[in-house]
Formats: C-alpha cells, sequence, structure tokens
C-alpha cells in the first residue's frame, strides 16, 4: 500500500495485492481511493482476465467482452468482441439498491440473499493477509480450510 502525493488519506489508499491460487490461477488487485481522473462507481471498475478472452465491467451496467483468435497481427493476438446478452433483472442486478432490495426480500419470504455471507471468513483471510505482507514487506501464505 502508498499514499500518492494528491492523497487527502492519512494512510494507505492505494494498494496493490497478487494472489495466487491452484492450477495456476492468479487474482490481481489495484485500487486507489484517490486517483485523479476516470471516476469509477462505487463497485469499481473490473476487468477479468482468462484464457480465451476478457471481460470489462464500467460497475454500472456495461459489460464488455473480447475474445483470442489464434491469429496474431504482429506483436498482438487478434480479437473480437462478444455479444454479452442483456442482465435479466431477475439476475439480483441494480447496484447497492438491488442488494438492498434483495436483502428485503430474503427476509420477507424467508429464502437466502444473494450477499450470503458464511464464506466471507475466505477473503477476509486474503485482507489479512494483505495487510500482514504490507506490514511485513514479504509474501504471505495463507492456510487452505480442509
Amino acid at each position: 500500500e502508498w499514499e500518492p502525493a494528491n492523497s487527502w488519506y492519512r494512510q494507505g489508499s492505494s494498494a496493490t495485492a497478487i494472489f495466487e491460487f491452484g492450477g495456476g490461477k492468479l487474482f490481481t488487485y489495484a485500487g486507489s481511493w484517490c486517483a485523479g481522473g476516470f471516476r469509477t462507481s462505487w463497485e469499481s471498475t473490473w476487468r477479468i482476465v482468462a484464457e480465451r478472452g476478457s471481460l470489462v465491467w464500467d460497475g454500472d451496467d456495461g459489460l464488455k467482452a473480447e475474445v483470442v483468435r489464434p491469429v496474431r497481427e504482429g506483436l498482438f493476438d487478434r480479437t473480437e468482441p462478444l455479444a454479452v446478452p442483456p442482465l435479466d433483472p431477475n439476475d439480483r442486478v441494480g447496484g447497492h439498491l438491488g442488494i438492498i432490495q434483495d436483502f428485503v426480500r430474503a427476509v420477507e419470504t424467508g429464502t437466502e440473499p444473494e450477499t450470503h455471507g458464511a464464506d466471507n471468513i475466505k477473503s477476509l483471510a486474503m485482507v489479512f493477509g494483505a495487510i500482514e505482507s504490507a506490514e511485513t514487506g514479504r509474501r504471505v501464505a495463507i492456510a487452505q480450510e480442509r
């Protein structure tokens, strides 16, 4: 973590983390609460990079996807846009308002909300591991649940 010169925060407003999972899977995070320009929604902007392409979500309603084709154009793989099907309102969409509506519906109907937190202990372990790594300057192994 670090504090950019333009930050109005006291500490830790920007961070980068790399998490290695089994099977060659990586999750990388780069974020800042005080980045100048290209404002994002509260949900941030996300990019998912996979073996055969990428998906970008703008944090609101914008989804774009590209597939990599087996042809190179110079140094770069040729890509083609993929049509992303429209979101179904029944798929629990709608940002923070959608989460709140889903929670209220779950309370009224006795069903489970999408944001049920029984598995959140794993992501909390990742947060604590990232904090320890930032404080010690070392890589941190996170024990897997058995």
